[in-house]
């Protein structure tokens, strides 16, 4: 990756936006892309002096459009529109998203098709650059017409309004400003139309929860092994020509990673000739279940990174006489996947909760709820109760945010997507399954040990020991959220994924090839 990105010219990807967002990856603006934004600020300015009537520059908006907003009265419009357009409610999204929305909203406007002015996308990348991140409230969004709500919010302190994030506090814009001896800056016509008009709320969230949900697959394929080691199972059901059969990309790579995963282990050498036909479906169903889920969340990331380099607010100006009033503010294309992505991630987590509940029985070898003296102690008993209460709140959130729509702006705006809900649930179902992950983790690190002295596949051995790093063998029952929360930090922060893949290149084994989200 180059340490630098071209904004409106080169294209952004997950990986080049979430670099842009943690400060590896520096944005600027070049010739190629000030020269069309100039041409296109200019087609603005020849729409004003010919008079012409054009959406969002000299009428109002909405519901309004017919109403036709006098020469002298086109910069103040756009002023009001970032006003009367900030009724967001709720908590503050995270600033890390806010972030990326600045990001992406200035690679649709440095396309030059928006007719802004540079000097405006200039104080955008100022708040990229200098880390003073808007404060944007989390719900006010029908996920079409654009993210108006969120986006006037983010764009409130341009004008000198509203509040931000800065250094490490957060305060009024005014404030900033005054400490940073700059001042607002002057929007001209069709500016404040522009800059609310768009997905980039949406598309914020679905960028955040392709790392995520990437992140959470490659942990369920490496602790799902794990649990298959801890209850003996057998690694029979990845054989490459089984899924060759039934070819979904999603399929074949999960069980070429638990092929993986799983080599050489003298566990699994143990009780090859046991007798036992077949494990139960969440150790033997891996590949259709993870792989599912993985092909919804490859159809996520394509149709995202297709709207990372899109334009979507409206009207779209070409030329000084060749304007366009559309739709592509519409959330719909990401509304839909983000609930497709949703169902996969819950169900990453209902199978999970299954092999917890496995580990607990007391079959196969393993002690009654993964601890020798029981009754005095109730061992895993209870942890799995935290998974089955957040598979159960998985579920409540599946229903689609797509499916709804109530009509806005007096019916002129009567479909919606409500994308904005979609996003913003699946990466709450996220955080869920992050913490039912972990739990797994602990009661399959806390299970293989009961195998010894035999050990798991070097892949496998690495894993769990870097979990005992942070978590020791319980031997007797503690406050096992100390475990948890622990053990979620690792999961959370990727670090857990990142040292498995840095240990599985150190012996040459490729374990994410396939689906590495940064290509």
């Amino acid at each position: 990756m180059s340490s630098e990105f071209n904004y409106g010219i080169d294209k952004l990807t997950i990986g080049s936006a979430i670099a842009l967002a943690n400060g590896k990856l520096k944005g600027v603006i070049n010739a190629e892309a000030s020269k069309k934004i100039h041409e296109s600020h200019d087609h603005v300015k020849q729409i004003i002096e010919n008079n012409k009537t054009v959406y969002g520059i000299n009428t109002g908006f909405g519901i309004l459009a017919n109403t036709k907003i006098s020469e002298k009265d086109t910069a103040t419009l756009q002023y009001k529109i970032l006003q009367s357009h900030s009724v967001g409610v709720g908590d503050p999204i995270p600033s890390e998203v806010a972030k990326l929305m600045l990001i992406t909203k200035v690679q649709a406007l440095a396309q030059g098709y928006s007719g802004v002015q540079l000097s405006t996308i200039e104080r955008i990348l100022w708040h990229i650059e200098n880390n003073v991140i808007p404060v944007v409230p989390e719900k006010g969004s029908v996920g079409a017409s654009g993210d108006l709500a969120p986006l006037a919010h983010l764009f409130l302190p341009l004008i000198g309004l509203g509040e931000c994030y800065y250094k490490g506090e957060r305060k009024n814009t005014a404030e900033i400003f005054q400490k940073e001896k700059i001042k607002s800056i002057s929007l001209g016509p069709k500016e404040g139309l522009a800059l609310i008009n768009g997905t980039q709320f949406i598309l914020s969230f679905a960028v955040k929860a392709v790392q995520r949900m990437h992140n959470c697959l490659e942990a369920a394929d490496i602790i799902g092994a794990m649990s298959l080691e801890a209850l003996t199972g057998t690694k029979a059901p990845f054989d490459e020509r089984l899924h060759d059969l039934r070819p979904f990309q999603g399929n074949k790579l999960v069980a070429q990673r638990l092929r993986l995963l799983l080599k050489d282990s003298a566990i699994m050498q143990s009780h090859i000739d046991c007798g036992r036909v077949q494990d139960p479906y969440s150790l033997r169903c891996m590949p259709q279940v993870h792989g599912a889920s993985r092909n919804a969340w490859l159809h996520l990331k394509e149709l995202t990174e297709i709207e990372l380099n899109a334009v979507t607010d409206n009207p779209i100006i070409l030329g000084a006489d060749d304007t366009i009033s559309g739709g592509n503010f519409h959330g719909q294309p990401l509304a839909l996947p983000l609930d497709y992505a949703c169902f996969a991630a819950s169900e990453l987590g209902n199978i999970s909760d299954r092999r917890c509940y496995l580990l607990l029985e007391g079959k196969w070898g393993l002690p009654m709820l993964l601890m020798k003296d029981v009754g005095l102690n109730s061992g895993f008993m209870i942890p799995q109760y935290t998974t089955a209460a957040l598979v159960t709140e998985n579920k409540t959130l599946c229903f689609p945010s797509s499916a709804d729509s109530i009509p806005t702006s007096l019916g002129q705006e009567d479909h919606v997507s409500m994308g904005s809900i979609s996003g913003r649930k699946l990466n709450r179902v996220l955080d869920n399954l992050e913490f039912i992950l972990a739990i797994e983790l602990l009661s399959a690190c806390q299970a293989i040990e009961f195998r010894s002295p035999l050990k798991s596949s070097e892949l496998l051995e690495f894993a769990h020991d870097h979990v005992r790093k942070h978590v020791s063998f319980a031997s007797e029952d503690r406050i096992f959220a100390d475990d948890i929360n622990k053990i979620a930090g690792i999961i959370k922060d990727f670090s857990y994924v990142e040292k498995v893949n840095q240990f599985a290149l150190s012996k040459k084994i490729v374990l994410n090839e396939s689906f590495n989200f940064f290509i």
